[in-house]
Order: C-alpha cells, then structure tokens, then sequence
C-alpha cells in the first residue's frame, strides 16, 4: 500500500540516483523529455554557456509565465536548476528566483552549477512542496515543471502555493494530468509515482483543487504526450497489462502534458 512517506521517499530516491549517474529524470521510466526541444531557441540561447540543456520536465513554463524584470519568482521541485536558471535571466539582477526541491543531490548539483556560473540572482532551498520553506506573501509568480503530479498530497501544495504569492500573483506550471481516472494498479505503483504517472489526476480534479484554495481564472490547457514516456512505468503492471484487465491504449490516451495558470486575486 502507498503511503505519502513512501511516495516522497521513492520519489527522491529515483531523482537522486538520476542525478548521481549524470543522467536526465527521463528515459524509458520517466514522463520527461531528454532533449531541449521543450524550449524555443530564443529561451535557450539565455542558458549561460556551460551549463546542460537537458530538460527534467515536460513543458515550457517560463515562456508560460511571461517574467518581467525584477519579479522574485519560485519553482517548484527546481530538480538541477535549468527552469531557476532560465527565470533568473528573465527577472534579471533586480529579481530573485527561489528553487525548492526535497533531493538533496538535486539541491547539491543546482548549487555547484550556480557557483560556477556565478549566478547571483537564485538561490536554492531543500524542503517539500506541501511545507514551503518561503515566507507568505513573498512571491510574483510560481512556476514549476512536471513535479506537482509526484505529490502525494496535491491540495496541500495548492495551499502552499497560494500562502506564498503576493496578492495579483500568478501560477504558470507545466504538469501531467488525465483525462479521467487512471486504474487503481497504476495508482498504488510505486514506479509508476516516480515515472509521473500514477500520481496525475484527472485535469478537472486538478482545477478543482487550485479553486477550492483560492486561486481564480485558472485554466488547463492540452499540450502532447508521447506514449513512449510512461511505457516502463505502464509495463511494470506486469501481471494487470498481460491478463488484459488494463489496455495500454487507454492508459496512453488518458496521460498528457498541459499548461496550467491560475493567479491569486489583488
């Protein structure tokens, strides 16, 4: 049986191996992309020299959130850093983006690479996305970037999210959600959390959760999902796949990638 303890532990633990082995969160068990493809090339040529284009996530949110100079910005399970180090161009030296990740080897290699590139507007934090370790009505905006679907408590992270935000403040997140709800094997496998896809709930529950926390003119919008991404994860069902009680088919067409704002009202 899942429990939220052993979601966040299976979770970082899968992250951190990731980032010890130099490799991406993605591959054949994981729901991101390997490639900078995400990104338009404008945003990537901003990247200082040096530092790895690799995505960890499944979106664009930093175009989606539109920065302006001089905002302090959050992100969300910010992994190595790539989203941080985007935002941090965008708001310039006059603002400050703050990355939260629970995986100490990611908050390490986030750090390092900060040091080296002599980025002085981000800073890095260890902590939860349900127990924020920022200060309430501190933050422009919030992005993040296929990391809320991991949470096993994603209400709580809505709650977080809108304690933080100024008044007028926007959230602009790249996430995995459904298109209905996923089988109840998917949901208690513990792989399938970490390849991002158990944990995805149905957009409209999503939606939901941000509303009954206070959010307002919040929207999910479709982007893509390559099938291909969450094929380990599926396959590990083993037993449920073989003997037909699942399709994979359905499986596929009910996973995607969306892009996600909401603001906290002035």
């Amino acid at each position: 049986m899942t429990t939220n303890t052993s979601i966040h532990e299976v979770v970082r633990e899968h992250y951190a191996e990731r980032i010890k082995n130099n490799a991406s969160c993605c591959g054949p068990d994981s729901c991101c992309s390997t490639d900078s493809s995400l990104y338009p090339t404008d945003l990537l040529a901003t990247l200082p020299e040096g530092e790895s284009t690799v995505s960890y996530g499944c979106g664009d949110p930093i175009t989606l959130a539109s920065l302006q100079p001089g905002q302090t910005v959050l992100d969300l399970g910010s992994g190595a850093g790539l989203d941080c180090f985007f935002a941090g161009k965008k708001v310039g030296e006059t603002g400050k983006v703050i990355g939260v990740d629970m995986t100490p080897e990611m908050i390490e290699r986030a750090r390092s690479s900060a040091n080296r590139l002599n980025i002085q507007n981000v800073e890095f934090r260890q902590g939860y996305l349900e127990d924020l370790p920022v200060e309430s009505n501190t933050v422009d905006v919030i992005i993040s970037n296929c990391v809320i679907n991991l949470s096993p408590d994603k209400s709580q992270v809505f709650s977080e999210a809108f304690r933080v935000l100024k008044p007028g403040g926007k959230l602009a997140v790249s996430d995995i959600v459904t298109d209905g709800p996923l089988p109840d094997s998917i949901k208690q496998s513990l792989s399938s959390w970490a390849g991002c896809v158990a944990g995805a709930v149905d957009a409209k529950d999503y939606l939901g959760m941000m509303e009954a926390v206070g959010f307002t003119h919040v929207s999910v919008t479709p982007v893509f999902f390559d099938k291909e991404t969450v094929d380990s994860a599926i396959y590990d069902l083993g037993d449920a796949i073989e003997l037909k009680t699942i399709s994979r088919d359905d499986v596929y067409k009910s996973v995607y990638s969306a892009k996600i704002t909401a603001y906290k009202a002035e």
